[in-house]
């Protein structure tokens, strides 16, 4: 069974979404599954988001699930837990780090759909030409994001 929690971050409202005690989704949008009841997110994952936005967390421990996507999918958004903290990589060397160095457009396609961002940094990825590239959450909460995390 899927709950939903809310967030009140600096950039807006987040929508999380978890199975049990495993976090499936986090969103800017009312989850569009109006099945979804009313739940409590983990008290542990809050403090967390607390941390990561008052700039003194910089991980995140919740357990995570995939309730959909491609085994591609998957591989790259697992890879985004190696970008560290405050630093970026382009899309390129996220394709070459799951082994598909030639799949720099399926990589940004596959980032479009990341269910979990900011726990799995998809923000973190730019253009190998350091511009910022797209994000499914707006373009202004990425730079927010990326501001935030180089400022500390």
């Amino acid at each position: 069974m899927l709950v939903y929690d809310t967030y009140e971050s600096p950039l807006g409202i987040l929508y999380l979404t978890f199975q049990k005690l495993a976090l499936a989704g986090i969103s800017f949008n009312m989850p569009l599954d109006i099945s979804l009841q009313k739940g409590a997110a983990p008290w542990n994952f809050i403090g967390e988001l607390d941390s990561y936005f008052k700039g003194t967390g910089k991980l995140f421990s919740v357990e995570t699930v995939f309730l959909s996507g491609t085994e591609f999918q998957k591989n790259v958004w697992n890879a985004l837990q190696l970008i560290p903290y405050g630093e970026t990589r382009s899309y390129k060397w996220l394709a070459a780090e799951i082994g598909r160095p030639g799949a720099v457009r399926a990589v940004g396609g596959a980032l479009s759909k990341n269910p979990l961002p900011i726990v799995l940094p998809c923000h973190r990825v730019i253009k190998s030409d350091s511009s910022l590239g797209g994000f499914a959450c707006g373009i202004g909460i990425k730079k927010s994001l990326l501001d935030m995390e180089s400022s500390i």
